[in-house]
This record gives structure tokens, sequence and C-alpha cells, in this order.
């Protein structure tokens, strides 16, 4: 039976759609991750765009990859499917945010990608949006943490 103080803070707890509200979340989608409050409202917020422009700053890369630097990156916690992750990038490409090659131009193989100068101001502008997001979901982790492991 869990103690006190735990009840006691999950009671005073905000309601979970007054808490996306708070943190400027829009209304909660449908898909994966939709459902999972550390971060399906982080998916939904550019998480998924950040990280793939940052893995793309750092060097070219393809699809599979980064769905595999995204995984190890998080420890497991996030996991995209190639049915985001391909969309996601042919819509950056169209909107001049990356670039992409096919490793051999003659047959379709691996597109490789690399960012551009419009992604990498995006980029930025991801950072600014997603962080305080980012700092307010580590917070709480913290918390929690602190109250029930403490």
């Amino acid at each position: 039976m869990p103690d006190r103080t735990t009840k006691d803070a999950v009671a005073r707890a905000a309601p979970l759609d007054a808490a996306r509200a708070a943190a400027g979340a829009e209304p909660a989608a449908r898909g994966a991750g939709a459902h999972d409050p550390l971060v399906g409202d982080l998916r939904r917020g550019g998480l998924l765009p950040l990280l793939v422009l940052h893995f793309l700053r750092e060097e070219p890369s393809y699809g599979n990859r980064l769905i595999e630097r995204i995984l190890d990156l998080t420890g497991g916690v996030l996991t995209v499917n190639p049915n985001t992750m391909y969309p996601l990038l042919r819509s950056l490409e169209e909107r001049g945010m990356i670039a992409g090659e096919w490793e051999h131009p003659e047959r379709r193989s691996r597109r490789f990608y690399r960012v551009t100068t419009e992604g990498d101001l995006e980029r930025m502008r991801l950072v600014g949006e997603v962080g305080p997001r980012l700092d307010a979901v580590a917070e709480g982790i913290e918390r929690i943490r602190a109250q029930a492991l403490g």
C-alpha cells in the first residue's frame, strides 16, 4: 500500500489536461506515443524533428540509422518506427530543412540526408521550444524519484 505522502501528492496533482494546457501542449492526439504522458507531448511538440536535425547536423545519415540513434540516445524510452521516420524525412526534405541523396544514384538504395542552413535554423528554433518541455519532464521525474524512492 502506498504511503500517505505519495497518495496526497497524487491527489494534489493537476489533471493531465490541465498540465498539458499549462505546458502549451496541443490536445491529445492518436497514434504511437500519443497517450504516453512522458513523451507523447514531446513527440507532438517537435522532439522528433529536433533529434533528426541534431543528428544530421553531426553527419549525413539515413532513416534506419536515425531510428537506431534515437533509440540508443533515449535508452529505449522513445521508439520511432519507419512509418513515422520516413514521412518525417520526406516532409523535412520538401520544406528544405534537409537534402537527400541516394547512396548509389543508379539504383534505389539507402538515401542519405544532410541538414541544410534552413534546417539548422529550424533546429535552433526547436531547441528553444522543446528545451523547456524536456526540463519540465526531467523535473517532474526527479520529484517522483525523490518522493517515491527517497
